[in-house]
């Protein structure tokens, strides 16, 4: 069982594929499922998404991440001087000390987006028509 069997969008694509219709079905991300935590640390104005950071005096280990201190070369905001942005690789996410343990037993084994590994960055895309 999954939540597709009992959905409307299999109800919409039986009754495009009676008529011999064609769907394309496409999203703007992908996601990857999260593993492995990376400690971070930010002021309150920082966002809350788990697979990238942007703001300023942001401390953290460089090892997992790819960091973007010149965010006008990226196409990014420069919201003052020091913004920075860090996106974490692979199956990495951030974590803040506090509370640590917590937040990384919740959502350790989540998926999640917004980092740069490559199951984020491919869109997929698949072309359907009935048979």
């Amino acid at each position: 069982n999954s939540w597709f069997q009992h959905s409307p969008l299999l109800d919409l694509l039986k009754k495009i594929a009676e008529k011999g219709g064609r769907v394309v079905l496409t999203t703007d991300h992908g996601m990857i499922r999260v593993q492995k935590p990376v400690r971070i640390i930010g002021d309150r104005a920082v966002n809350t998404n788990l697979r990238y950071k942007g703001g300023k005096n942001l401390n953290f280990d460089e090892d997992h991440v790819l960091v973007c201190r010149k965010p006008e070369r990226f196409f990014l905001p420069k919201l003052n001087v020091s913004t920075a942005y860090v996106f974490t690789v692979e199956d990495y996410f951030f974590a803040y000390p506090n509370n640590y343990n917590y937040y990384v037993g919740y959502y350790r084994d989540t998926f999640q987006h917004g980092g740069v590994s490559l199951e984020e960055m491919i869109i997929p895309i698949v072309t359907l028509k009935a048979k």
